[in-house]
């Protein structure tokens, strides 16, 4: 398997060229961050992760997260030191509130670093990925008192954080949860049930652990909106604030997965005893509002997640090409193997792989910018616009990027061949690690539905249409040089139809919602590719005019080939998807179900 090789010069176009991180940090918020630190902050980054982070990925897969009889977790050999000098090397700090710890970054620029995080080991990235979304839900919504008290530990990456919705009967029906919280005399809550599928909800990384815990009050009404957020540390505090008791909430045991063996996914029983100690974030009955903070930051990362799986696994695949012989590609001297990167299916696979990541990886990037601009632009249009990008863009990384993430780990396989399918090779692992992003932080049929019924009709569709504008904008842009004039007219031609497309979809949402939601995935699929398509294309434009003007670099080159080859091979497969867009419903729900 091929040494991990953190992207950094990828990360810095896109972070120059798309994002234009200069523009971001003249924001008032971010006076302090001088765009000149992005390259030595992303070269520092990669040597750390390349060299502390990556060499744990396959060993820690090997031997996975162990349970105890005293109900405690073992992580792999490795994971306690390399989290340590993560911590101590402030990594965990980068985007947060410096009033808090934190180093006051754009989100945009830490996006890279969750990037490589996750492709040198995914299962140890997960903790601080959960740390990070519990970090923005009690920033946005806890009172002064419990930022004060939780926060630092967490920005620090002293503690670690974890997001309990899930529970035996309560899975995408998160309404449907059981798990109560009655109201103590001192003010805080006695939380009891049980909670499933919690990543990194016991390990031996931390000093302690802060639980945000989705529970209902005994006045509660039924559904989401009786829904309150807790924060239930595994440990309770004393007057210093440091952590003492143990609380009432143990790890009853851990999965037994396909994938991210080296991630604990838990089983968490709260109140066995007296009830574990919980204090309510904000108000009762809003802890769905506030949670969804929380998920949105964790289904861009997710999202992330499935490029970064990727693209480690297009790392590999190329590394085997290159070395691997087989056969006589075309042109080769007679009685000669050669090199199976030069058969054209091969190139096809690989151009394949290359192309869709570019493309998410682009679209990730700009989702991150559009949330710093909703959060940190010093005008209330602008933050208003960035909301409504992020609000559109964040189901399509997670949904189209997760779904990529497993067709290209998949193709890495293929790449590999019958060695592919060997565990030794490696590539297989990156396959059963991705298989877990299309289903957790909200299913890819749930992303579609959220794209079709919320995000497509706001402002009665003149968000979703704003964005088609844009796209028109960057192919009318490419139609104007003659290398990348035949990407700008097949940009043009999908955004129309995907146009036209949307505008029936959002007719059919007010006339029988059924026929819409029938064809929610197909569309997401559809808007994802189109959406890749403005990503590369927009890529390419920056990559041509940089060649223009004179600059050399291979990669720039590189950039508009691949952008050509999305554009000539990947992007046609949206149009084809009209038909299952706008199928009607009734070939599914006039089924009947004893014929499956």
């Amino acid at each position: 398997m091929a040494e991990y090789s953190a992207p950094i010069w990828e990360h810095q176009f896109i972070l120059e060229s798309l994002v234009k991180i200069a523009d971001i940090t003249s924001y008032p918020d971010y006076a302090d961050v001088d765009p000149d630190m992005v390259a030595p902050l992303l070269e520092e980054s990669a040597r750390f992760i390349e060299d502390t982070i990556a060499p744990l990925n396959w060993p820690g897969d090997q031997e996975g997260s162990r349970w105890n009889e005293d109900f405690s977790v073992t992580t792999p050999a490795g994971y306690i030191e390399a989290y340590r000098a993560y911590v101590d090397a402030g990594w965990q700090t980068l985007a947060f509130d410096p009033a808090y710890g934190g180093g006051g970054l754009p989100g945009s620029l830490s996006v890279a670093l969750s990037e490589m995080m996750n492709s040198a080991c995914m299962s140890f990235a997960l903790c601080p990925l959960l740390t990070q979304g519990a970090i923005d839900l009690i920033s946005h919504h806890s009172d002064e008192e419990q930022k004060e008290t939780w926060l630092r530990p967490l920005i620090s990456g002293e503690w670690s954080a974890t997001m309990n919705l899930t529970e035996p009967d309560a899975g995408s029906d998160v309404g449907a949860l059981r798990t109560k919280a009655e109201l103590s005399d001192d003010g805080t809550y006695r939380i009891s049930g049980q909670k499933i599928f919690i990543t990194y909800g016991e390990h031996d990384l931390v000093d302690n652990i802060v639980h945000l815990v989705l529970a209902r009050t005994p006045d509660a009404p039924p559904g989401t909106k009786g829904i309150s957020t807790f924060i239930v540390p595994k440990f309770l505090l004393d007057d210093e604030g440091q952590p003492t008791i143990r609380n009432d909430v143990h790890c009853t045991s851990i999965e037994h997965k396909l994938g991210i063996h080296g991630s604990p996914t838990c089983v968490l029983q709260f109140g066995e005893n007296d009830g574990a100690v919980g204090y309510l974030i904000g108000e009762e009955n809003r802890g769905m509002a506030y949670m969804f903070t929380m998920m949105n930051n964790a289904r861009l990362a997710v999202g992330m997640q499935g490029v970064a799986i990727a693209e480690r696994a297009y790392q590999d695949a190329v590394g085997y090409a290159n070395e691997r012989t087989q056969g006589r590609a075309l042109g080769a001297p007679g009685g000669t193997s050669s090199p199976i990167i030069d058969h054209l299916d091969v190139r096809r696979m690989l151009m394949t792989m290359k192309a869709y990541i570019e493309a998410a990886r682009g679209l990730g990037f700009l989702d991150a910018a559009a949330v710093d601009k909703e959060v940190h632009h010093p005008d209330e249009d602008g933050r208003e616009r960035g909301a409504e990008r992020a609000a559109l863009l964040t189901p399509l990384i997670k949904g189209w990027g997760t779904d990529l993430g497993v067709e290209l780990t998949s193709i890495a396989i293929q790449v590999h061949g019958g060695m592919g399918f060997v565990e030794e090779t490696g590539v297989a692992q990156h396959y059963r690690s991705a298989r877990i992003n299309p289903i957790y932080e909200g299913t890819n049929g749930i992303q579609a539905l959220d794209l079709v019924a919320r995000k497509l009709p706001m402002d009665s569709g003149r968000v979703v249409m704003d964005f088609f504008d844009d796209i028109d904008r960057v192919a009318a842009a490419a139609t104007e040089h003659e290398q990348t004039k035949a990407m700008g007219d097949a940009l043009m031609e999908t955004s129309a139809k995907v146009r036209e497309v949307t505008v029936k979809v959002l007719e059919r949402l007010g006339a029988n919602p059924a026929d819409a939601f029938a064809g929610a995935t197909p569309y997401l699929t559809m808007l994802g590719e189109l959406a890749g398509g403005w990503s590369i294309v927009m890529q390419a434009n920056a990559a041509q005019s940089r060649i223009d003007q004179g600059e050399t670099d291979e990669r720039l080159a590189a950039k508009v080939v691949t952008a050509g080859f999305y554009c000539d091979q990947l992007l046609p497969l949206a149009l084809g998807r009209e038909a299952s867009v706008l199928a009607p419903a009734d070939v599914l729900s006039n089924f009947d179900a004893t014929m499956f």
